[in-house]
């Protein structure tokens, strides 16, 4: 069994938004990463961002964080920082459920698991994380509730933030919470904004 995707070791895997993604990167930028997964896009960041750069990776299911810090160990970087969590707009722990696959693990009141959760304003104020130059954001329905978790940051450093909603009301929730903070929305795909929620 494999680590994610055979579409992630040949490059094909969610092609249009990693080439988005590494173009929005230059050297010494700082990126949050939350959903690492077992590490593509923070490995891709990794690489864009160099020695002088930062990225923070946030995941906070076991079996992913293994293959994250394994990835991290094996490509021999430097620049990455584990935070084994999940991002959302309290600081505590909160009940996760793992699904059958684990690139869609999710917080869940339903979850058998227990997580440590974080809010990125939260981790900003005490200095454990630098301010960010862009926000990968892709944690299966609960990227409402960390962009509520970091509205401060959002607002005071206005990062590029690269999104997947999952769910009709999420997806509305954040274009309305980045509209209001007049951020300029493009789809990656050839639909409109408004139809663009898995």
């Amino acid at each position: 069994m494999g680590s994610s995707t055979h579409g992630c070791w040949v490059g094909s895997f969610e092609y249009a938004m990693q080439r988005r993604f590494a173009r929005e990167l230059a050297a010494g930028d700082v990126v949050y990463d939350l959903g690492a997964n077992v590490g593509f896009y923070s490995l891709l960041a990794s690489r864009s961002v160099g020695d002088s750069g930062r990225v923070y990776c946030f995941e906070p299911l076991a079996r992913n964080i293994t293959y994250l810090r394994k990835h991290i160990a094996l490509n021999r970087l430097e620049n990455c920082f584990v935070f084994e969590a999940a991002v959302s707009d309290a600081d505590g722990t909160a009940r996760f459920d793992p699904f059958a696959d684990p690139s869609m693990g999710r917080l869940s009141d339903r979850g058998d698991d227990m997580v440590r959760t974080v809010r990125l304003d939260s981790l900003l104020e005490r200095t454990e994380i630098l301010p960010p130059n862009l926000m990968k954001i892709d944690i299966e329905g609960g990227e409402f509730a960390a962009l509520k978790g970091g509205a401060r940051t959002i607002e005071k450093y206005r990062p590029a933030i690269v999104l997947a909603t999952h769910g009709v009301e999420v997806h509305q929730a954040c274009v309305q919470f980045l509209a209001e903070r007049k951020y300029r929305l493009e789809p990656l795909t050839g639909e409109s904004v408004e139809n663009t929620a898995e």
